[in-house]
């Protein structure tokens, strides 16, 4: 049985290194994942929520990642999401498994293999790993690991899902607490409304705070819903009167 309510500092990594510094908001959290990610030797995370039957977006239920914005785009321009066996097992099963998108691709019933193969292969994400978690309302998500790296042994699956399951429980209580604290901004989410206050695009502002689109994105609906608005510009304007940026 794999103890979800183990305190993350008394884990250790495959180097040996412990996590350290506090984990108080989501930052934090995203940080000790990409270290996960490194530690095991990835390219970078994604925190998924499992899409309901009949949505289009992989990008649109990505919670978290590192994964490049060009595969989110690139996967959802090639229609791939509903034809996906991982989406499908996802949808279904709550035990860890692995990819390969070689392997994916034959069990593909809609002829769209090798365009999910070029996806994969073009972010350097050929294989990989991928660990359901839920909420306590049985909401289902994901955190998956990609890269090339050789397939998960069967300690390093254990370890992982141990991580993936303590990290994700982090993250809905972080959530939930911003969620009840609504008024108050994250440091992340000020930096994003300042500079879109100077007039920086989604993309200007992901460069210069090195940052994914996705994350921005991410970062300036949160700030709007915290705020009660309807779009960016009345969460500026919000965030302006308010004294929380000038």
């Amino acid at each position: 049985m794999i103890d979800f309510s183990a305190n993350m500092a008394s884990l250790m990594l495959p180097d040996g290194r412990s996590v350290r510094g506090p984990i108080c908001c989501e930052d934090d959290i995203r940080r000790v994942i990409g270290q996960v990610a490194d530690a095991y030797g990835f390219r970078g995370f994604l925190v998924l929520a499992v899409p309901d039957t009949g949505c289009n977006s992989l990008e649109a239920n990505a919670i978290m990642t590192t994964y490049p914005v060009e595969f989110l785009k690139g996967y959802d321009s090639a229609g791939l999401i509903n034809g996906s066996p991982v989406i499908q097992r996802l949808r279904r099963s709550t035990i860890p498994f692995t990819y390969d998108a070689h392997q994916l691709a034959r069990r593909r019933a809609d002829g769209k293999g090798d365009a999910a193969i070029c996806v994969f292969e073009q972010a350097g994400m050929p294989r990989g790993i991928y660990l359901p978690v839920h909420d306590a309302g049985g909401h289902r998500a994901a955190i998956a690991f990609g890269g090339d790296r050789p397939v998960v042994s069967n300690d390093e699956m254990q370890e992982l899902n141990l991580w993936a399951g303590i990290l994700f429980s982090k993250l809905v209580e972080v959530r939930e607490r911003d969620r009840r604290g609504s008024g108050s901004l994250s440091r992340r989410e000020v930096e994003c409304l300042r500079w879109a206050a100077a007039g920086k695009t989604t993309s200007e502002m992901a460069r210069i705070l090195a940052l994914s689109e996705y994350t921005v994105n991410h970062y300036l609906n949160r700030a709007t819903r915290k705020l009660d608005s309807v779009n960016r510009v009345q969460t500026v304007a919000k965030a302006m009167r308010a004294g929380l940026i000038n």
